[in-house]
């Protein structure tokens, strides 16, 4: 299918870029014979998983319905970290999973005995107190009254029988010089409880694939922890995996004026890209600058009610006008898993683009998917 017959909005996931960012990661696991999982949290086009399968160990889940689709369609490992567990569902979880991780003592006695007796692993959550980010609080679980992770305070040492590993998880997109303090964190508090475990869980939040991340300092990294504890070391990333991946095609639908020129399109802040007003950020736009760098700037909004359903700011070198195409980049990562109708916004239709640049429907959504989560 060619792309100028595609209909606005649409996710568009590029199998190049895809097929770059494997390699790296894949040359870090045969370097350091870490195990690194897809965090579908961030990213679960399962289209790709095919393709992601024959470079990562498995996939990482949030609870029940994620963990069945990394079981049913990626295949490999399949590891699941929930905050609480539900005993309704619990028994059915462990029908998919490998690997269960708690983030309390409480829950380790509740469900790791079924864990184990089903032959698989088990495993804590620690929160080593170690905060690395600047400016995402929202994304931070080592912020000030988390609810994610054991507190050494709160570890309760008489569990040990019942684990297999020990995980945390406090990076949010950066450097491995954050991952270094955070091990130095965790060794000080919990390293002690490492010896005759079998894995640490690095979690995600490591920016593996983008260009000046230091992949030399984390080698390193794992391979020390892995010779130190004889453990097994897995990395969850999510963003990594597809980091530049991915567009989002927009049109302009009309242009208004208050103050300032606004580009209305048919893509939404609020329903397509939530994360711009969650964390908020600005997401890049192909051929754009900042407001004022080019000789036409425009503020991008969306077409729903929610007065603040706006993109940003940008300049461009030719006036925009109805019909004109904005394609949003790196929007691969958190925006499929993310997607909303409210308003009763249709959904934008996901694209693959394949390494001979041939370009593949891969689903299109209309009005039964919008009914048929309302009642």
């Amino acid at each position: 299918m060619e792309r100028e017959k595609l209909r606005t909005p649409y996710f568009l996931v590029d199998e190049e870029r895809l097929l770059h960012n494997l390699r790296i990661l894949e040359s870090v696991q045969q370097r350091t014979g870490c195990k690194i999982l897809l965090a579908q949290k961030a990213f679960s086009m399962f289209y790709t998983y095919p393709l992601l399968r024959k470079f990562l160990a498995g996939t990482t889940a949030s609870g029940l319905y994620e963990a069945r689709l990394g079981h049913e369609e990626f295949g490999g490992e399949t590891h699941v970290f929930s905050p609480a567990y539900r005993e309704e569902e619990f028994a059915e979880l462990l029908n998919y999973v490998d690997d269960v991780v708690f983030n309390s003592p409480a829950q380790v006695r509740r469900f790791a005995p079924q864990v184990r007796a089903l032959g698989k692993s088990a495993g804590l959550r620690v929160n080593p107190e170690c905060s690395t980010q600047e400016g995402h609080a929202i994304y931070d679980p080592c912020a000030p009254g988390s609810r994610l992770g054991t507190t050494l305070e709160n570890f309760e040492e008489d569990i040990l029988p019942l684990l297999d590993g020990l995980h945390f998880h406090t990076l949010c997109e950066q450097n491995a010089d954050a991952l270094e303090k955070t091990v130095g964190a965790f060794e000080e508090k919990f390293g002690r409880y490492l010896k005759g475990l079998k894995w640490l869980n690095l979690g995600g939040g490591h920016h593996i694939t983008r260009e000046d991340y230091d992949v030399e300092r984390l080698i390193r990294i794992i391979r020390r922890l892995q010779d130190t504890y004889q453990v097994q070391v897995y990395l969850e990333p999510g963003e990594a995996v597809v980091l530049n991946a991915g567009f989002l095609a927009a049109k302009v639908l009309e242009v208004v004026r208050n103050g300032m020129d606004i580009a209305i399109l048919d893509a939404s802040a609020a329903c397509h890209m939530p994360d711009v007003l969650e964390m908020p950020y600005r997401p890049p736009v192909k051929g754009s600058g900042e407001a004022g760098e080019k000789p036409y700037t425009y503020r991008l909004a969306g077409p729903t009610c929610l007065a603040g359903d706006v993109i940003g700011d940008y300049s461009f070198d030719e006036p925009l006008k109805e019909g004109s195409q904005v394609v949003f980049e790196d929007m691969a990562l958190y925006t499929m898993v993310k997607t909303n109708t409210f308003n009763g916004m249709g959904l934008p239709s996901i694209v693959y683009r394949k390494a001979d640049g041939s370009c593949q429907l891969v689903r299109s959504f209309g009005y039964e998917d919008f009914k048929s989560r309302l009642s």
